[in-house]
């Protein structure tokens, strides 16, 4: 069952928190983090791109960066841009976006479930990007970016945060520049404290990863590595646990992961789509995007053209919950045995574009010549990801992008 606690929260005085909570930091590159800085002395940036700080040919993974990083975080709570909580508290986190709302719960989830997988995966992880987080955990002694976690709906625990919700003020509520609306309410007394934490490990067997793989991997390596060099370790040490944010399944929104591809490996146009056409019906359609209304149909943009295609049937397995998801149908049919892209992961042909940023990102680059293809895609549910996870299997990279995404500096867990 899920063991999660309360914990000592850092997080900003009140009338800072809109300057200081920011995008996650694997959502911007060096360039964006600095444009987006400007002006904002108290942005979370200055602690998880903490290279926006530092002269541009700086390498972002180079140990100056964390080490930046540790001192603008020491910074920021010695101006009282951030404080640590004196108690142990919970906070509950609610996201409107447009329409759609969805409410989690900041804690801490146990190392030991996810080393025991009670925190299924769905994803493998890069070493490299894993090494990236290790370093600056453990510079900084902190966890800063929460790892997205969900888990079946229990109605139980639907009723708590809305009772929670109806009868305490919210102690932050602000509209961010995306005009995603982030309200969080602190739970600091023993009694509710008590019922969420029981209610988890009575009610709720597995979490599963919705983002946040290589955060979850790299709190883990360093928490190990933290126990094999204390000699007194107990298990009941905050490096046993790391920064989570829990909702439940049926109120998250996944939407559609895209790709592009530089070149065509050799093929001409008229080549490539003979080639394709052994998998696929393609459909030529005129002056309009093409985006999938459903399983196993895709958009193409190839030479300022847009086609629909329409996997045949026999080129994927519906038996198999990872060969039947789009991601992997093109991946297996076109990616890997047409444009020779077998590890996704590490070729740097390919680039992913989540569906936040519109189809037309992918005509941009591809009629700017710097890409040669890109393929729309229709997104994966929460079920097919839970169904995966249950499996043992992993997905391909870069098969889920979630939105709205978590704000960072909202709360950080420190290790110490």
């Amino acid at each position: 069952m899920a063991i999660i606690k309360p914990f000592k929260g850092v997080r900003p005085i009140k009338k800072h928190v809109h300057k200081v909570a920011s995008k996650p930091y694997d959502v911007l590159n060096s360039a964006e983090a600095r444009v987006a800085v400007k002006g904002n002395p108290y942005s979370f940036l200055h602690i998880i791109k903490s290279e926006v700080d530092l002269p541009e040919d700086v390498n972002p993974h180079n140990q100056a960066v964390y080490d930046k990083a540790k001192d603008n975080f020491d910074k920021f709570i010695s101006d009282s841009i951030l404080f640590q909580e004196k108690e142990e508290c919970y906070y509950l986190y609610q996201q409107v976006m447009g329409m759609h709302r969805q409410i989690g719960l900041f804690c801490c989830s146990g190392i030991a479930d996810y080393r025991k997988n009670i925190i299924k995966k769905h994803e493998h992880t890069r070493p490299s990007k894993e090494q990236d987080r290790i370093n600056h955990i453990k510079t900084t002694r902190v966890h800063t970016g929460p790892v997205f976690l969900t888990y079946p709906d229990v109605s139980e625990i639907g009723e708590l945060t809305n009772n929670y919700i109806s009868n305490n003020t919210p102690e932050y509520d602000f509209t961010a520049d995306d005009a995603v609306q982030h309200t969080v309410w602190v739970i600091n007394d023993k009694s509710t404290i008590d019922k969420i934490t029981k209610l988890f490990k009575t009610k709720v067997p597995f979490t599963y990863i919705a983002d946040g793989h290589h955060r979850a991997a790299s709190a883990y390596k360093v928490s190990d590595e933290r126990k094999n060099l204390n000699p007194d370790h107990t298990g009941n040490e905050e490096y046993n646990y790391f920064l989570t944010v829990l909702f439940p399944a049926n109120q998250l929104n996944i939407i559609d992961y895209n790709r592009i591809v530089k070149d065509l490996n050799g093929y001409s146009e008229k080549a490539f789509l003979k080639k394709i056409s052994g998998y696929f019906i393609i459909e030529r359609i005129e002056k309009t995007q093409i985006k999938p209304v459903k399983y196993h149909e895709f958009g193409m943009y190839l030479a300022h053209k847009w086609y629909a295609l329409i996997a045949k049937d026999g080129t994927y397995k519906n038996d198999d919950p990872t060969g039947a998801l789009d991601v992997s149908i093109l991946q297996n049919n076109i990616l890997s045995s047409i444009l020779n892209i077998n590890d996704p992961r590490t070729d740097e042909r390919i680039d992913f574009v989540g569906g936040i940023r519109g189809l037309e990102e992918l005509e941009e680059r591809v009629d700017s010549g710097e890409m040669a293809v890109a393929f729309a895609l229709y997104p994966v549910t929460i079920k097919q990801l839970i169904n995966i996870a249950d499996s043992g299997k992993v997905m391909p990279p870069k098969s889920t992008w979630f939105e709205p995404k978590l704000r960072s500096g909202i709360v950080s867990h420190l290790l110490d």
